[in-house]
Parts: C-alpha cells; structure tokens; sequence
C-alpha cells in the first residue's frame, strides 16, 4: 500500500497559493574542475545520487472524492530533464544579475502533477563560475523519510565517486478504485484521520473559493487564535513574486566578537540580524523609539531521546525571540539577545554547532527545510519574522569535483510575511540569503548592505582603539528588556 500524506503536510498544500509557494530553496556557487562541469555532469551526477532520496521520484496521487489524504506513488513517466534544468546570464554574468534569475525562479510554484522539485544549472557567472539553484516543497523534505537531495549530491574531496548503478522501474500505480478502498479502510480504522481529512478539505475550499472571487486570504492571518505581532511593514499582504538578496560575511569576524563579548557565534549573528533590521528601517524613516521590538522565530535543533540518532526530522524546535531594535547600542543589543536565548541553552537539548557541522553531507539544506516546516507548523503563535542559522562544514564541499565556494539558503515566505532570512555558516564564511516579496520590499539591497554595517559596528566594538578610549558611563538596558549579561559558548 502506498504511504499516505500526514496531516500535518496536507496543511502545507491547503495554505499554499500563487502568493505563498511553499518550496525551500538553496542557491550554490561553484567553481568548475580543470576538467570543467556542464550541463550533462549535473544530470549525471544526480541521476546517480538521487537513488538515495527515492521520494524525489514520486508524485502525490489524489484520491477519488477527497475521501482521504494524497498518496506518495512512483512517477511512471518520470524524467529527470525536466526536474534538472539548463538556465544562462547574460554578460557580464554579475552577482547581481544571478539574483533577480533566482527571485525570478522562486516566484514560480512547483506542479503537482510531477515529483515536487526542480534544480537550475546557471552557466555564464563571472570568473567562469556556476550555480546551482535547487527548489524542493516543504512537503518533500521531512528529515525521516526523506533528506534534500542537496545533502546527497556534494562530496567532502574532489575524487569522483564510482556510480551507484540502481536500475529504477516505477512500482506499479495505485487504481482509482484501490485509492478509494484504501481510503475508506483507513478511515474505519483511524477516525481522527478521517476528521483531519474533512477539516483539510474544508480550508482547500474557502481558498479556492476566496481566490474565485478574486480576492485571495491567507489562512493563517484569519485564524483569532493567532497572537497579534508589533506593527511593521514586513507584515503584509503579499504579491506573486520575489526578490532575491544575498550577503557573504567572515565567519571570523563573529567569533573574535563571541570571544571579547562572550556567548555564541548563533548570538552574535542573530545581534547582527537585529542592528540590520534597525538600520534598515531608519532608511524607511521608520519610527526605532527605545521601546521597540521585533518578534522573530528561530528554529533551533534540540537533542531528542526519544528519536532514533539518524532521525533528523522532529529535532527542530521553535524559539521565540525579541529582537531589540530600539536598542542603539549594538553591544547591548548583543547582550539581550545572549540573555533571551540563554535559556534555551541550559535546558541541555541544545546542540553545539560542531556537533550539527558534522551531520554526513551538507546538513544545512536539510536543517533549513526543516526550519520552514517548524516556523509554518508554529504561525499562529505570532512573529514578525523567521530567520534560521544553519552551521555548516569548515572546508570545502565538491559537487562531481567542481569546488562550492558559497552557499546561500532561501527560507519561503508565510502568509502576511514580506520577508525571511536564512543563514549558512560555510568553509570561513557565514552565508545570508534574503528573501522578499517584490512590491512590498523594493529596496531589499538596502536590507543587505544593513546586514554589513551591523556586522561591522560589532566588530569595532572590539577594535583596539575602542578598548583604549576612557570607559564611559554604561548604557543601561532598554525597560522592556531583559537584564544584559554574558554567557559561555557550549
């Protein structure tokens, strides 16, 4: 028997519409080998691993009157051309250029009819580099049953890898009369699932039908049990399609400010999201009064005994964290943020980042998709933004032998959330990918060049002539903040 959609994925197709595609997404940059890379090698390449991700090959198959959830089934017509895609910039092939390619692609939903990904290869960067752009539904990607499939293609050394060779043939495909049997079976034995299926049903009709009258609602946004978030102009309606920022900064520059400051490169990157989020909006001649906050969600891994050691799924959790952007002082600023998270840290189910770093392949893109599960799954809770922090491998990845030399993850955008930050710390550097809807952030570059500055007013924090210069009187912390302190890295 076929394995049935759980519910908890149903949700992610019933909220998902034109305006909210619910699809992760990783955009890599390479360096070819002396021997180069194409087109054809990527499709090689893929077709090899992809044995190890068999869900990458099937497609949902919806049952007969809704009587029950979708089923995973192999796609019979299955082909990997069309999953794996050719793409080229135009001279000069600028960075700049390879972004408004990628909002362009994340724009687009993925069709249900096929297996739920697609990856670009995108020739004609500058300095003959190339980059691949991979999508993957948030259904797809669950941490047990299936992995991103971006975890499977890289290698830890250039050496080619000898091919898997699996003769794959599709099983046979379920019969519309064995869907319904399977569904009313299962309804008898599991009345819950049968509830679960009438309530999903039900939020797919109001969408559809919010949408014919041509005006589309976002499910969540309409719930009363949601929590209400501070105002910001990140909060809003959305339109259909994206922009893409992307930010590289020096992983050592965190951890000299880790060590003067004390707690945790995760602190410091988080302190540096919230001076950006500040700077940013007084660009926007937006109002930062001392008193101000942003309500973000932060996905964190935690340890779970009760998971077996391979599961990644479920070892995910959601912190909620006041970001302090009526704080003018980016130290203190530091502080409250190392405090706020201080308790997850000392509930001893966090994990240490080397610990993470050193899950098999590149974790990151599985981690991230799992954090887009979790800050879904978690809306009504109430938050102005998602950011999630992936740490990543301290040397260098290879895909078929063509050296990755950056990495940078685009987190989706929930309804009535006009942007998403995904972080990826990689070989030396710490990776920020900024995710945005086009109209109502049209100066997202603006956003990243803020990302910068915060960073930098950190570190000279730290700088030799700042410790030299008489002590002043110390800032004390904002009233609606809790009490700075520091905190030791684990």
């Amino acid at each position: 028997m076929s394995e049935r959609l759980r519910p908890d994925d149903m949700a992610f197709l019933v909220t998902e519409s034109a305006s909210t595609p619910m699809h992760n997404a990783t955009l890599e940059i390479f360096e070819p080998p002396a021997s180069g890379f194409d087109y054809d090698r990527l499709v090689a390449l893929v077709g090899d691993r992809i044995a190890f991700v068999p869900r990458y090959r099937q497609r949902l198959r919806s049952v007969p009157g809704r009587l029950a959830n979708p089923v995973w089934a192999d796609d019979e017509d299955f082909d990997l051309t069309y999953h794996v895609r050719r793409s080229a910039l135009p001279r000069p092939g600028s960075i700049d250029q390879l972004r408004d390619l990628t909002g362009r692609i994340l724009s687009r939903r993925l069709d249900r009819h096929r297996p739920l990904w697609e990856m670009y290869f995108i020739e004609g960067l500058e300095g003959g580099r190339f980059a691949i752009l991979s999508k993957s539904h948030q259904i797809l990607v669950d941490g047990v049953a299936t992995i991103d499939l971006g975890q499977v293609i890289l290698d830890v050394d250039p050496v080619m890898r000898d091919s898997v060779h699996v003769d794959w043939h599709p099983h046979h495909v379920p019969s519309a009369s064995s869907l319904v049997r399977d569904a009313v079976r299962d309804s008898v034995r599991d009345p819950r699932q049968a509830l679960a299926t009438l309530s999903g049903n039900a939020g797919s009709v109001f969408r559809t039908a919010s949408a014919v009258g041509g005006k589309i609602v976002d499910v969540a946004g309409t719930l009363s049990s949601r929590r209400a978030v501070p105002e910001s102009p990140i909060n809003t309606t959305l339109s259909e399609q994206r922009r893409f920022m992307t930010v590289k900064t020096s992983l050592q520059d965190y951890r000299a400010v880790r060590r003067f400051h004390g707690g945790t490169v995760n602190d410091v990157i988080l302190a540096t999201v919230t001076g950006a989020m500040r700077n940013w909006l007084m660009t926007r001649a937006e109002s930062v009064h001392g008193s101000r906050s942003l309500r973000a969600l932060v996905p964190m891994s935690v340890i779970d005994s009760e998971l077996e050691p391979t599961s990644l799924g479920s070892q995910v959790s959601g912190t909620l964290l006041s970001l302090p952007i009526g704080e003018s002082s980016p130290v203190v600023r530091l502080h409250q943020v190392s405090y706020a998270l201080k308790a997850h840290k000392e509930t001893g189910r966090a994990v240490a980042a080397d610990r993470l770093a050193g899950v098999a392949g590149f974790a990151p893109t599985t981690f991230h998709a799992l954090g887009a599960r979790v800050a879904a799954a978690q809306s009504r809770r109430g938050f102005n933004l998602v950011v999630t922090n992936v740490p990543g491998p301290q040397f260098p990845l290879y895909a078929a032998g063509a050296q990755m030399t950056e990495s940078y993850p685009v987190q989706p955008l929930l309804p009535g959330h006009a942007l998403s930050i995904g972080v990826t710390s990689y070989d030396g550097h710490v990776y920020f990918g900024l995710n945005g809807d086009r109209d109502a952030l049209p100066d997202l570059e603006v956003l990243g060049q803020c990302v910068t500055e915060a960073l930098e007013e950190l570190v000279d924090s730290i700088s030799p002539s700042r410790q030299r210069a008489p002590r002043g009187r110390k800032k004390a912390p904002t009233s609606n903040s809790t009490p700075p302190t520091k905190t030791v890295n684990p």
